[in-house]
C-alpha cells in the first residue's frame, strides 16, 4: 500500500507519544525511589483524569450507551497498564518488564495485520528482545506474571482506543475515559494513600502535575488521534519503537550507554516502524470523525 499523507502524520503523531512516554518516565525516576510505584501510577492518572475532565468538559449524555461502555472499558484498561506495570518494576528490571509488556502491542499487530504486515512483529520483537536482554538476570513469576496483565491491558487500550475515537467525535472519549481511569487508580491506591503521606506532600503533587501532561495527557491524545489513521497493526508496530527510543533518552538523560545488542534491537526495530509506516494506512477513515484539517480516505 502506497504511503498516504494520513499514515505519514498518524506515524509522527504516534512517536510524538513515545517521546513524551519516555521523558515523562525519565522525570518519574526519582519520584519512583521516593513514594513508590503505586503512588507514582495514582498520582499520574488522578492528574491525568483531572486535566482531561476540566479541559475537554465530557458530554456523557451526549453518547450512545455502547460508546459510553467503551470509554469506560478503555478508562479500566489505561489504568490496569499503567498500576501493572508499576507493579511489575518492584519484582523486574525496567528493560525485562518492558519487553514482556510490548508483547501486547505486538500480537495485536499479528492478530490485525494482513499479508506482509504480519511479518512486522517479527524483527520487532527481535528489538526489543535485544534491547532488553530477558537473559541477563534472574526474574520472579510475580513480575512475569505482572507484566504479562499489563500487556494484555495494552492490547486491550489498543484496540478499545480506535474504536472510542471512531464512535465517539473529538476527544469527548478521553474525557469520560481518563477520569474513570483517575477514579479506578484512587480505588486501588487508597488504603496506601492513607498510610503514607509522602505521595500527598505540595512538591510530590505539583511535580506529578507535570508528569501527567507528559504521561498521560499528550501522549493518550496524539495515540487516539494516530488511531484514526492507522490500522492497529501498524499502530501496535510502531509502539515497539518505545525500548529504542527509551535507549536513546536514557542514553543523553540519565547515562546509561547501550551495549551491542541494544544498538543491534534498535535497528531491528526501526526497521520494523518503517515497514508499519509504509503499511499502515486505515482502510476506512470517517472524515466526520477527524479533527485535523486534512480529510482523507
Amino acid at each position: 500500500m502506497r504511503t498516504t499523507s494520513s499514515t505519514r502524520s498518524g506515524t509522527l503523531m504516534a512517536i510524538g507519544a513515545i517521546l513524551s512516554v519516555q521523558l515523562g518516565l525519565a522525570i518519574a525516576v526519582p519520584l519512583l525511589d521516593r513514594i513508590g510505584a503505586l503512588s507514582t501510577a495514582w498520582l499520574r492518572l488522578a492528574w491525568g483524569g483531572l486535566l482531561f475532565a476540566v479541559l475537554i468538559r465530557p458530554r456523557p449524555n451526549a453518547m450512545s450507551r455502547s460508546a459510553l461502555g467503551a470509554c469506560l472499558l478503555l478508562g479500566s484498561v489505561t489504568a490496569g497498564v499503567t498500576m501493572l506495570f508499576m507493579a511489575s518494576l518492584v519484582y523486574l528490571p525496567l528493560g525485562t518488564a518492558s519487553a514482556l509488556e510490548f508483547l501486547g502491542p505486538l500480537g495485536v499487530a499479528v492478530v490485525r495485520g494482513r499479508g506482509r504486515a504480519r511479518l512486522l512483529p517479527v524483527p520487532a520483537l527481535a528489538g526489543v528482545v535485544l534491547l532488553t536482554e530477558p537473559w541477563s538476570g534472574d526474574v520472579q513469576a510475580a513480575g512475569i506474571a505482572l507484566a504479562l496483565a499489563a500487556s494484555l491491558c495494552w492490547a486491550g487500550y489498543i484496540v478499545l482506543t480506535q474504536r472510542v475515537g471512531d464512535e465517539v467525535s473529538g476527544l469527548q472519549g478521553l474525557g469520560i475515559s481518563m477520569p474513570f481511569a483517575g477514579l479506578v487508580a484512587t480505588a486501588v491506591s487508597l488504603p496506601h494513600l492513607v498510610t503514607s503521606g509522602e505521595a500527598l506532600s505540595r512538591d510530590v503533587v505539583l511535580l506529578g502535575l507535570l508528569l501527567s501532561v507528559l504521561v498521560p495527557v499528550v501522549p493518550f491524545t496524539l495515540e487516539m488521534l494516530a488511531l484514526r489513521r492507522l490500522n492497529t497493526a501498524a499502530f501496535g508496530t510502531l509502539m515497539s519503537l518505545e525500548p529504542a527510543v527509551a535507549t536513546v533518552i536514557g542514553f543523553l538523560l540519565l547515562g546509561q550507554v547501550p551495549g551491542v545488542f541494544a544498538v543491534v534491537g534498535v535497528g531491528f526495530v526501526v526497521a520494523a516502524g518503517v515497514g508499519a509506516e509504509r503499511m499502515g494506512a486505515r482502510e476506512v477513515i470517517r472524515p466526520d470523525q477527524l479533527l485535523a484539517p486534512e480529510r482523507t480516505g
